[in-house]
């Protein structure tokens, strides 16, 4: 049975639609099946009853040609149907291979992120201890516990004591600053744009230096 999905090598590719359309034909074979045996019963001789009578001639009582075909059908069918059993088997155990390669190759990729992330991250040179719901801190996304690697102008590189972002967030008043943190072990970029709210300060949060 030739297979819908194909991939880039030309190699058919089993999926679940296939499966699907396996299951439906081995529907249609076993009420096949079924009709054929029930010509069978209605003739009253089953599939090993005899077509003969006691004198080696054709039964008057039944339709042999009738009997004789439906007899082969279901044979045929038979056979056909074990193929087909088959194929769904095989069909399954592929789809079912695959998923499972797929899942563990997605894990490792998600595990080898997180650890180049991890490698290539600089080391935050300051962590938010708090932010106040409704300030500006809070609508651009940090969160207490973030550890701030970029602000603004400022990163690990270049950062010597908060007076670099208090001047930073002075000059930048209206207008969007990049801020990129590092939150269990991933990286987070937002924009934050200091400015006038209901709190003090431009930004609504405290942000402490991590000694080095």
């Amino acid at each position: 049975m030739k297979m819908t999905g194909e991939n880039s090598s030309g190699k058919s590719e089993i999926t679940m639609e296939d499966v699907k359309n396996l299951v439906k034909k081995k529907d249609e074979l076993e009420e096949q099946i079924k009709a054929y045996y029930d010509v069978l019963e209605d003739q009253g001789v089953g599939v090993e009853g005899p077509l003969v009578d006691e004198e080696g001639y054709p039964r008057a009582d039944v339709n042999v040609y009738q009997i004789r075909t439906a007899r082969h059908n279901i044979s045929c069918l038979q056979n056909d149907h074990k193929a087909i059993m088959v194929e769904i088997e095989e069909a399954l155990h592929k789809l079912h291979a695959r998923e499972k390669a797929k899942r563990e190759q997605d894990e490792t990729e998600a595990v080898d992120e997180a650890m180049e992330q991890q490698v290539t991250l600089p080391p935050p040179f300051a962590r938010v201890d708090a932010v106040t719901q409704g300030s500006p801190a809070c609508g651009a996304g940090l969160r207490v516990g973030d550890g701030v690697i970029e602000f603004g102008s400022v990163n690990t590189g270049n950062f010597q004591n908060l007076q670099n972002i208090a001047s930073v967030v002075q000059h930048s008043e209206g207008k969007p600053l990049r801020v990129t943190v590092v939150r269990d072990g991933q990286k987070a970029q937002m924009s934050l744009t200091p400015q006038r709210w209901s709190g003090r300060g431009l930004l609504g949060c405290n942000i402490v230096p991590i000694s080095r």
